[in-house]
């Protein structure tokens, strides 16, 4: 009887399975499919389906990308989600917009400032006598002018457009629709007193026209700079080339990108003097940090 109890009540063996065989599989990634051909030469022909998942701004799916390759030979293909097309072509129609209208708005002030200046001097230069005083002159307050220009315009930046003027100056800190933005408005209030003193310098002969005609072409070429470097350098409306190279520029960029992220409670408000404004309340560090972050961005 207890023999038979015993029997009755004694386990069976526990039968083991590998470890492997309980493990939980892990959720791929990347789906691969691999295919490979058996022959005397072994080739490997393999289709890669990458599903690329990045945080973006714009809504909608992420593209799908697709490399089939075979040997030697790769064949990449990318789809891209409707609403994100259509989005790019739009940003590269007013890239283009801005780019004609910063060619001929820079052709058009050049070509215009030279033969003002030319003909200035050729004028005063009739009666054989050539005007050093007014020439000297005019050259001091082109350069005088120019750089008063950058801390007039961080003193307005500071007090008046992030103050009583920032419903205009608003849509420069927000994500821009179409080419052109209500801030834009400002660089058409600098060019009238600069068309003013020129206009003014060249009917008129004398010092105080010589020197009117010299800071008109200061603000003129303090603006032709500003969008350069403020437009196309560090806000990328339309391409500036090897601008984006010089080590100096790249520094004005990184500052006035610090201005839009406010790490440092909007400073820098001057642009070609921000880097030095960010060196006084100490944001050396951020400084360095930015610049490094555009480099490897590709800015």
């Amino acid at each position: 009887m207890a023999v038979g109890l015993s029997a009755a009540i004694t386990p069976k063996p526990f039968r083991s399975f590998p470890s492997s065989h309980y493990a939980p599989k892990p959720t791929p990634v990347f789906h691969l499919l691999l295919t490979a051909t058996c022959g005397a030469r072994r080739k490997k022909s393999f289709t890669v389906r990458v599903l690329v998942e990045k945080e973006q701004k714009q809504s909608g799916p992420p593209p799908l990308i697709v490399e089939q390759g075979s040997g030697d030979v790769t064949d990449r293909q990318i789809s891209i989600p409707a609403p994100v097309s259509e989005k790019l072509a739009r940003k590269k129609s007013e890239r283009f917009t801005y780019l004609v209208a910063a060619v001929m708005s820079s052709f058009g002030i050049t070509s215009m400032s030279v033969m003002a200046v030319y003909y200035r001097f050729w004028w005063q230069m009739e009666g054989g006598e050539v005007p050093v005083a007014e020439m000297f002159g005019t050259f001091i307050l082109s350069v005088g002018a120019a750089v008063g220009m950058e801390f007039w315009a961080r003193w307005a930046h500071r007090a008046l457009w992030h103050a009583s003027l920032w419903h205009m100056h608003e849509s420069h800190h927000r994500t821009r629709e179409g080419a052109f933005e209500l801030n834009d408005v400002f660089a058409i209030v600098n060019a009238i007193p600069a068309i003013a003193l020129l206009s003014y310098g060249l009917f008129n002969k004398g010092l105080v026209p010589g020197l009117c005609f010299g800071a008109g072409l200061g603000i003129t070429v303090f603006g032709m700079a500003y969008m350069f470097v403020h437009d196309g350098l560090v806000h990328k409306r339309f391409p500036v080339g090897p601008i984006a190279n010089v080590p100096y520029f790249r520094k004005v960029a990184a500052a006035h990108q610090l201005h839009h992220s406010e790490k440092l409670n909007g400073v820098p408000y001057g642009l070609f003097m921000g880097p030095k404004e960010v060196e006084d309340v100490g944001g050396v560090e951020e400084l360095e940090k930015e610049i490094n972050r555009r480099i490897k961005s590709g800015w």
